[in-house]
C-alpha cells in the first residue's frame, strides 16, 4: 500500500474517480478494521464475534471517508489514517449496537441484517458497544507502523489532542449527549434551535471528529485550517441528519438497511416534521453549499471532501 491516499497503488495514475477513491477506502478499512478488533477464536469468543458482527461487513463507512478525505489536505500517512478511522467507526458502531437496544429505539433490523441484540442477546450487546468503545481507544494510542514495518512519527502531544478529541466526540459533550437529549425529547414540540443543538451533538460531533482526526493525522493544523474544517464539519453534520429524516420518511425499509417510518411511529421529532418535506430538502442542499464553501480554500485537495458532502446530501439510504 502506498504511503499516500493521493496514490491508490502503482497502476492507478491520480486522480481518480470518487467512485474508485471511495472503494478503495472502504475496502480498505475492512481490512484494518478486521486487523484491528480481537479475531473471533480468541476467548471470550460469543464476545468478540459479536464485536466484528456490529462493524464488519456494512455500512457506507461515511466517517473512514471523511478521515481519509480530510487526511488528503495535509498528506497524511496511511497507516495514521487507518487508525483514526478505525477508531471513529468502532465509535460509531457502538452507538448503533446501543441505539438499537429495547432500551433506545428498539429496533430488528440494522445495514440489513439483524441488530446485535437481536442476533446475540441483549446482555451480549451491551458488552459489545462496551468493548468497542475501549478498542477504539487501544487502536488510537497504539504506535503507529507503515505497510513495511516502519514507525510512523506523530508527536506524543498531538496523539493526545487526537485521544481527546474522540472522547469528547463520543461523551456527554458530543454524541451520548445529543442520544440523551433525544430521547427526552420524544412527543415534545422542539423548536429549530433546540432540533439543530440536539443533532450538532449526536450525529455532527463524531462526524466533525472525524474530519479533524483525518487532519490532524498529517499536521498540527493552524487556527484557520481548524476554522474552515470546523465549519464544513458542522454543515456536513446538519446535513447528515436532515437527509436521514428526509430518507426515514420517504425511503422504505429495504432501501434504507433499517426500520422506515420509525421516526413518525415514536413520535419523535425531525427536520420533516418541524419544516415539512421541501423545506427539509432546500435545507439540505444549502448545508452542502455552504460545505463546497468552507473548504474553498484549501483549493483542488479539498476535492473529496466536496465530493463527501455530495453523497452525503444526495444518498438514497
Amino acid at each position: 500500500m502506498t504511503q499516500h491516499i493521493n496514490a491508490i497503488d502503482d497502476n492507478l495514475v491520480a486522480p481518480v474517480t470518487f467512485g474508485v477513491w471511495m472503494q478503495h477506502v472502504q475496502t480498505t478499512m475492512e481490512a484494518a478494521l478486521s486487523a484491528f478488533l480481537p479475531a473471533a477464536d480468541i476467548v471470550p469468543t460469543r464476545l468478540h464475534e459479536a464485536m466484528r458482527y456490529a462493524v464488519l461487513d456494512g455500512g457506507k463507512r461515511v466517517r473512514p471517508l471523511l478521515v481519509f478525505a480530510a487526511g488528503e489536505l495535509f498528506d497524511a500517512p496511511v497507516a495514521m489514517l487507518q487508525r483514526s478511522a478505525a477508531a471513529v467507526e468502532m465509535i460509531h458502531a457502538y452507538s448503533l449496537v446501543h441505539d438499537d437496544m429495547p432500551c433506545m429505539d428498539d429496533d430488528a433490523l440494522r445495514r440489513g441484517k439483524p441488530t446485535v441484540h437481536v442476533q446475540f442477546d441483549e446482555a451480549t450487546a451491551l458488552l459489545v458497544g462496551d468493548a468497542l468503545q475501549s478498542q477504539a481507544f487501544v487502536v488510537l494510542s497504539a504506535s503507529v507502523e507503515d505497510a513495511d514495518g516502519i514507525a510512523v512519527d506523530i508527536a506524543p502531544l498531538r496523539q493526545i489532542a487526537m485521544l481527546r478529541l474522540l472522547a469528547q466526540a463520543s461523551g456527554a459533550a458530543g454524541m451520548c449527549g445529543g442520544q440523551a437529549i433525544d430521547l427526552d425529547s420524544v412527543g415534545l414540540h422542539l423548536s429549530l434551535d433546540a432540533l439543530e443543538l440536539m443533532h450538532r451533538l449526536k450525529t455532527g460531533a463524531l462526524l466533525r471528529a472525524s474530519v479533524l482526526l483525518g487532519a490532524i493525522s498529517g499536521k498540527t493544523l493552524s487556527l484557520a485550517e481548524t476554522n474552515a474544517l470546523e465549519t464544513y464539519s458542522t454543515a456536513i453534520g446538519l446535513a447528515f441528519q436532515v437527509v436521514d429524516d428526509i430518507l426515514d420518511a420517504t425511503a422504505d425499509s429495504a432501501t434504507l438497511g433499517k426500520t422506515a417510518g420509525k421516526d413518525a411511529a415514536d413520535n419523535k421529532p425531525t427536520y420533516v416534521s418541524i419544516l415539512g418535506l421541501p423545506e427539509s430538502q432546500a435545507l439540505a442542499e444549502k448545508l452542502r453549499n455552504d460545505a463546497h464553501a468552507a473548504v474553498a480554500p484549501f483549493g483542488d485537495k479539498a476535492r473529496r471532501l466536496r465530493e463527501l458532502a455530495d453523497l452525503i446530501v444526495q444518498r438514497k439510504a
